[in-house]
């Protein structure tokens, strides 16, 4: 197999295990959602004057399944935008910027983001990305 194949066949792949780590990455939402309903309850039941922990307590639980929620979409939208960005071989930055954000989801993402960045930081890899940018 010649070095150009094995860059396009290493960079498909890239491409999918991004996509595979974007929707579970997508799947922190549900518990984000979770997280906001049962403090959704506990407000609840607080206000309603039941026997319940305070108010503040239920507030704080949603907030932080709300910002669960947010961070884990955004995480995931740009995971998988930056698989088919290397599906495209378009814009090399953003993929390194992605690869080392991945890095931070231990043991998966920092698996898939040293690999993607060992792969980008080939000298064949940056020119099949420039190839793609020259064409456009």
């Amino acid at each position: 197999m010649s070095p150009v194949n094995q860059d396009e066949e290493h960079l498909r792949l890239l491409s999918i295990l991004h996509y595979v780590w974007g929707g579970l990455a997508a799947l922190g939402c549900c518990l984000g959602g979770v997280y906001s309903l049962v403090g959704g309850g506990m407000l609840a039941a607080a206000n309603q004057g039941q026997n319940a922990p305070p108010a503040w307590f239920g507030s704080m639980f949603m907030v932080i399944g709300l910002g669960i929620m947010f961070l884990a979409a955004a995480v995931s939208g740009v995971t998988i935008f930056a698989g088919r960005c290397l599906a495209q071989r378009r814009n090399h930055t953003f993929c390194m910027v992605v690869a080392v954000i991945s890095c931070l989801s231990v043991p998966l993402g920092t698996a898939l983001g040293v690999f993607t960045i060992v792969v980008l930081q080939r000298p064949s890899v940056k020119e099949l990305f420039q190839r793609t940018a020259r064409s456009a």
